[in-house]
């Protein structure tokens, strides 16, 4: 399974970004997604998670009201839309896949994406 995340950049307090994930290699719509993310010197966290069928959606507390997790089976892609962006979001943000096993758990996540750089500005 290959993973490609895109969409991170610069933003300044309060605003937005969406970042997509494109997957190929195998079928996609069996695959639990899930978005994480490292900040320097920090482990990786979970940040969001959603089912193959796209029917249920887990986040943090930080993110919960803020962030919004969705895929798009057809075209094989999983999005993260973050709204009210802050500083303690800043991170690189890795989607991953996830066959079975807890979407909480990054351990659970057989492959994963290379990572794209969101930067929130105060």
């Amino acid at each position: 399974v290959q993973l490609q995340a895109s969409g991170g950049g610069l933003v300044q307090t309060g605003g937005s970004l969406r970042l997509s994930c494109a997957q190929s290699g195998r079928t996609f719509s069996i695959f639990g997604m899930g978005w994480f993310r490292q900040a320097p010197g920090k482990e990786r966290e979970f940040v969001a998670g959603i089912n193959q069928f796209g029917s249920r959606q887990y986040y943090a507390d930080s993110v919960k009201g803020r962030f919004t997790i969705s895929r798009d089976n057809a075209k094989n892609m999983v999005y993260l839309q973050m709204n009210n962006l802050k500083p303690e979001d800043t991170a690189v943000y890795y989607c991953a896949s996830n066959l079975r096993g807890s979407l909480y758990d990054k351990k659970s996540y057989e492959d994963w994406g290379q990572g794209t750089l969101v930067t929130v500005s105060s």
